[in-house]
């Protein structure tokens, strides 16, 4: 059985550096997107990127479990975003298949450790409750 030492920052945090990663990898998929987007989709895709590891970060320096948990599912909330946005990319011709799957692929993952710390840190709350 693997034991983990709790994070001592946002940073610790596997999802929040995949979730950083995830970022990365969209601004130089959408580099390449339509001048015109600019202030469309790109700026769309972009912001939902940047809003993950953004909230898990803030959610993090709260101080309680269920302001932490509210801010991670806001980040989860820019999971479902981002993946419409994607999709959305792809369909109109502004996203190659091949950068859309590894995008897809990124964004699950970091969707899966989300619900994963989401429920951590609820069962916590559960345990350390009267």
């Amino acid at each position: 059985m693997e034991i983990r030492k709790p994070a001592k920052t946002y940073r610790d945090l596997i999802v929040w550096q995949k979730a950083m990663a995830a970022a990365k990898v969209v601004y130089e998929v959408t580099a390449s997107f339509p001048n015109q987007e600019t202030y469309g989709l790109t700026a769309q895709i972009r912001r939902s990127a940047t809003s993950i590891p953004s909230n898990i970060a803030e959610g993090f320096g709260r101080r309680g479990a269920p302001e932490y948990v509210r801010f991670l599912l806001i980040a989860r909330g820019s999971v479902f975003e981002i993946e419409t946005q994607l999709q959305i990319a792809c369909d109109v011709g502004f996203l190659c298949p091949e950068d859309h799957a590894r995008l897809s692929e990124l964004i699950d993952e970091v969707e899966r450790m989300l619900e994963s710390l989401i429920r951590s840190v609820r069962a916590c709350v559960r345990s350390s409750s009267p």
